[in-house]
């Protein structure tokens, strides 16, 4: 009988405690994973990313992919892919403080460019607040939660949501910035990192819609880019 009532009294206690100590928290909103990526993102001192894209154009110009190291306050060294001259490239290309440079085909140096004539803007901007890729997150319209995954050993969450074409358009490219783009964001739970950001618009034509996929790692590495000699 004393084991009864002891059993009795300690399944009681484990209710008293979940009723009392043992409630989840509620669920981060879409726009508030959102706002703490931003900052997340804003606060950073540095990233990894490597840009991808589905549909790209074989001709004309055009910027495709790419990857490389950002830094602040306005740094950028890395590969990007263009499309231009009736093919594909991959420049070298390092910007330091809005001069941006690039080693062009059948040269053995770097030269002063306009990245514009390449499709693309500033590269060192990407993580300077209110230019780069956190105001995506900050002007993200009717947000929802999606689905958890892991990625990498990290629970990511995914978000999904609207962009405007004209801002889309600033930090990227669009043929039409007066259509929204769909955006799938994937955001780790516990850090508040953007790891990956899948954007689907009119980017090289108004007609038709192409992805671009941005993958972000390594927040804050050690990283020092010097702008290089000219000739």
């Amino acid at each position: 009988m004393l084991l009864r009532r002891t059993g009795v009294a300690l399944a009681l206690a484990g209710l008293l405690l979940t009723g009392c100590g043992g409630e989840s928290e509620p669920e981060e909103s879409a726009s508030g994973l959102l706002e703490r990526a931003r900052t997340t993102l804003d606060e950073a001192q540095s990233a990894h990313f490597v840009l991808d894209s589905h549909n790209a154009p074989g001709s004309g110009t055009a910027l495709v992919g790419g990857e490389g190291d950002i830094a602040r306050p306005s740094s950028f060294e890395g590969t990007l892919k263009v499309v231009a001259l009736g093919s594909t490239l991959d420049l070298e290309v390092i910007s330091v403080d809005g001069t941006v440079y690039a080693q062009l085909p059948f040269t053995s140096g770097f030269s002063v460019v306009d990245p514009a004539q390449f499709g693309f803007g500033d590269p060192g901007a990407l993580l300077t607040p209110g230019t780069g890729i956190s105001q995506l997150l900050a002007e993200a319209e009717s947000a929802e939660l999606g689905e958890e995954r892991r990625v990498d050993g990290e629970v990511v969450r995914e978000v999904t949501t609207e962009l405007p074409g004209d801002l889309v358009g600033r930090v990227l490219t669009s043929a039409d910035p007066s259509r929204p783009v769909q955006a799938l964001f994937s955001i780790a739970a516990s850090s508040g990192h953007l790891r990956r950001a899948e954007l689907t618009g009119p980017f090289f034509s108004a007609e038709s819609d192409a992805t671009f996929i941005l993958e972000l790692s390594d927040f804050g590495a050690d990283v020092e880019i010097t702008a290089p000699a000219v000739g």
